[in-house]
């Protein structure tokens, strides 16, 4: 809030409404006095005159007065006329020109007054006051007052008792208050409520204190703009307090500026708050959650995604643009808060109809986006009697922007955004922001496509490359699992196999190549191809994989990438129950034995069997153990992305699978399924491959347990 400036006071005959207010002491540096007889010649002077003019000596008594007067600095009138004025009249005002000893002149105002002795005799008293002018060192009052009255800023005097005695005509404006109102009267006067009350609270802190109150920013006279006020203590020179001064400036440009960079800070934070929350995703419905949620509620107050189902389903861009007749799926929504109303709007996986001339159908055929901005507007955006509009309209939504989510030109989905009561309105500005980051989005949403599509292709060769069926040989009970890696990861080189051998001995392995995607699934099916046609020659696990990693080189689908992987080959005879392991630095096999322990549970082994080094690394000896094994032991043979968790150690996740398969379980599915319980939903994983054999003896084959 601003103060009205200060306005003069009533003549003589017209006193005006503050008659009773004291005048502001006025402030006279450097005053000096001379006293002047009938005929205009000094008799008396003060010696302050030599300070002022350079005269020294008996130079300047028994003078005439227009002797010191300056007369080429005055047209108007000669220096003779002057001096007659000033003689002839009982009281004379004005600012004259003296000449300074040194010839410069020096400006002065004058206050003159005639007085008469006790015989009779007349003399003028004249005050001389030095006014700032040509090359003087202090200003004077009337360089004060013009100060005072010409600043920019809005100016006002309190007193002690915090009652304005004086303010100028910048302050009348800024305030749009006539100065009448302010004078003699405090500021919660002026200014009802809480605002004055404060205004006023701090000026009696000023005033007690002597710690001035800069630049406290207040809205201006009806809410319109901003002023910016100061309070300072008035002191004078003997240092006594004489009041609270008090500035005020229009501010609302400054305040406009500043919220303009406060905006475009925002809205940059915003731009890199969505590039990077949705950078780091492949997952298209994760993308569109995210993406919603960042928008709400910095941005908006209602957010949704809307792709065409073709992208979200088969990865597919569309070969000609959008129309009214493509199938739309709301993939991702966010809110502030939610009620039946918001979740008849914004609801996941819903399918989104729109109608041929509708604003989304024009973004979706054209890419150009859509701001509709009033009911009328709003109607248009899908298709009449559309119950989401008709609900948001029931919230308070009054603009809407539909964006188009593009890639190269070709329109892979909307993103829409809305504001309700208590919200602006969407402007040109927030269309064109919006814009920015629906573009980012779309890079993200185009990557995550580009992705699944590549995953899928992937995951298609590994299966393909993976038994299409399992062999049960006498001897052996199977039972098995893959599971792909997180949407987060590639397809990864996880296999297994199971091979019969002569002597009715059956061959177990399970591996992992090093890498994801379509290199990793390929070399992954040259491993395989190889570890079955070697295992035909009926050699022990160890020399076994030493042949495969003599030949890793030429195992690798890119001929300038080394194969590295890790894999356990296991062989079981079922006439002995004997079993021979060799492992290249895959994890180790559990073994679960036959009989329940006493609490009702089952006895979970590691087995030791050497670690070995992973195929690939080349000169390096494998070792092989051998265990006896009871009739209807199972072999668990296992990837590490089943134990295998970030920011924990592999040792936890191993006792934890000891602990799952200590459990008892109906049948080897069932434990399959308790081993993959361990995975911790939500979290990014590598593929797992898990193979289960319940070692029997032969020729007798017990039931499957």
């Amino acid at each position: 809030m601003t103060f009205p400036p200060h306005a003069s006071g009533g003549s003589e005959h017209d006193p005006g409404p503050f008659r009773g207010v004291p005048e502001p002491p006025v402030l006279v540096p450097n005053a000096v006095d001379v006293v002047l007889d009938a005929t205009g010649h000094i008799r008396l002077w003060s010696r302050s005159v030599g300070d002022m003019l350079g005269w020294t000596g008996p130079y300047v008594p028994a003078r005439r007065f227009d002797r010191l007067m300056d007369a080429g600095g005055t047209e108007a009138e000669a220096p003779e006329d002057i001096l007659a004025k000033l003689l002839g009249s009982e009281c004379w005002s004005g600012v004259l020109l003296l000449r300074h000893h040194d010839g410069h002149p020096v400006q002065v105002h004058v206050q003159a007054s005639r007085l008469v002795d006790v015989d009779g005799r007349a003399f003028v008293h004249a005050s001389l006051t030095e006014t700032g002018g040509p090359n003087t060192g202090e200003p004077g009052p009337a360089d004060l007052e013009s100060l005072f009255e010409s600043s920019p800023l809005g100016v006002a005097i309190f007193d002690n008792d915090l009652r304005c005695v004086r303010a100028n005509e910048a302050l009348a404006r800024l305030d749009r208050r006539p100065l009448v109102q302010h004078l003699g009267r405090t500021i919660d006067e002026v200014i009802a409520g809480p605002v004055g009350r404060r205004l006023v609270e701090l000026q009696r802190q000023v005033l007690g204190t002597g710690r001035p109150v800069l630049d406290m920013t207040l809205p201006g006279p009806d809410g319109k703009g901003f002023r910016s006020v100061s309070f300072s203590r008035l002191e004078s020179t003997d240092h006594r307090v004489t009041g609270v001064g008090c500035t005020v400036m229009d501010v609302t440009e400054r305040r406009r500026i500043a919220r303009q960079n406060e905006i475009v800070r925002e809205r940059l934070a915003l731009l890199n708050d969505v590039g990077s929350r949705v950078a780091d995703l492949l997952d298209i419905r994760g993308i569109a959650g995210r993406l919603a949620d960042t928008l709400v509620p910095g941005f908006s107050d209602y957010a949704s995604v809307i792709l065409l189902e073709s992208v979200v389903a088969e990865g597919e861009l569309p070969r000609h643009p959008p129309t009214h007749r493509t199938p739309l799926i709301q993939l991702g929504v966010a809110c502030a808060q939610h009620n039946p109303l918001v979740e008849r709007m914004l609801r996941v996986g819903q399918s989104v109809g729109v109608a041929e001339n509708s604003a989304a159908s024009r973004t979706l055929s054209t890419g150009i986006p859509q701001l509709l901005d009033s009911p009328v507007l709003l109607r248009t955006a899908t298709y009449p009697g559309d119950p989401k509009i008709r609900a948001a309209l029931e919230l308070g939504v009054h603009s809407m922007m539909m964006l188009p989510l593009r890639v190269g030109g070709i329109v892979l989905g909307l993103l829409v955004v809305y504001r309700a009561e208590g919200s602006p309105p969407f402007d040109q500005d927030d269309l064109a922001f919006a814009m920015k980051l629906a573009n980012r989005a779309s890079t993200s949403v185009d990557n995550a496509r580009l992705y699944a599509r590549q995953r899928e292709d992937a995951l298609m060769l590994q299966r393909a490359l993976l038994p299409q069926h399992i062999p049960e040989p006498p001897g052996v009970h199977i039972a098995f699992r893959y599971v792909p890696g997180s949407t987060g990861n590639e397809a990864g080189g996880d296999w297994f196999d199971v091979t019969q051998l002569a002597g009715g001995r059956v061959a177990l392995v399970i591996g992992d190549v090093a890498g994801h995607g379509l290199r990793a699934a390929a070399t992954m099916g040259l491993l395989r191809t190889a570890v079955r046609t070697l295992s035909v020659l009926d050699l022990p696990p160890a020399r076994l994989l030493r042949h495969i990693d003599d030949i890793a080189a030429d195992l690798t689908s890119d001929p300038g990438e080394a194969l590295m992987a890790t894999c356990v080959y296991a062989v079981h005879d079922p006439a002995r129950m004997r079993c021979v392991i060799a492992r290249a630095g895959h994890v180790p096999p559990l073994l679960i034995g036959p009989e329940p322990t006493a609490d009702g549970g089952r006895d979970v082994r590691l087995l030791d069997v050497p670690s070995g080094a992973p195929l690939g690394v080349g000169g390096v000896e494998f070792e092989e153990a051998e265990f006896d094994v009871a009739d209807g032991a199972v072999l668990v043979l296992y990837t590490d992305g089943l134990i295998e968790a970030r920011g924990e150690d592999i040792g936890q996740g191993l006792e934890r699978l000891r602990s799952q398969l200590a459990q008892p379980y109906a049948s080897l599915e069932a434990a399959c399924d308790g081993m993959l319980s361990i995975l911790e939903p939500g979290t990014e994983r590598d593929d797992v491959a898990l193979l289960l054999a319940q070692l029997v003896s032969f020729p007798d084959t017990p039931e499957r347990s």
